[in-house]
């Protein structure tokens, strides 16, 4: 169909009241501030990651609660508090990921200064020598 073959009369034009008479055209405004930036990061997946892992002083928790707040306000168009809630988020996750490698790096660091230690120690235990694993074994059995 073509668009010329449509005619209106002058008083009813498309997007308008047929009933009441023709107003003035006013101007529109759009508001192109936000236009150029990108919208914050709400961090979801990473601060998921955090809460399932090791999850120390709930700092998983907490980056999970500000990412979700972030993703809400982003949804409804409040920027500035989604940036808020998104760095909250980065610095909870940040937190929570720092110590979910210093918990196992911790304990690898122990072991070793424990095989290093036996290992250099003399008298009734020694741990690389002969039965050396087994009598380590007897300190916990009861």
């Amino acid at each position: 169909m073509d668009n010329h073959s449509y005619n209106y009369p002058s008083d009813c034009t498309p997007l308008t009241n047929c009933k009441s008479a023709r107003k003035p055209a006013g101007s529109t405004v759009v508001n192109m501030s936000n236009a150029g930036k990108n919208p914050p990061r709400d961090y979801l997946v990473w601060s998921l990651c955090n809460t399932m892992y090791v999850n120390f002083c709930c700092l998983g928790f907490m980056a999970l609660v500000y990412s979700i707040k972030a993703r809400d306000q982003k949804t409804q168009g409040n920027l500035q508090l989604a940036q808020e809630c998104s760095d909250k988020a980065k610095w909870y996750n940040i937190l929570a990921a720092g110590w979910n490698m210093l918990v196992p790096l911790l304990a690898v660091v122990l072991l070793v200064l424990l095989l290093v230690h036996l290992g250099t120690s003399e008298g009734s235990f020694d741990f690389f020598g002969e039965d050396g694993f087994q009598s380590f074994m007897k300190l916990f059995s009861w």
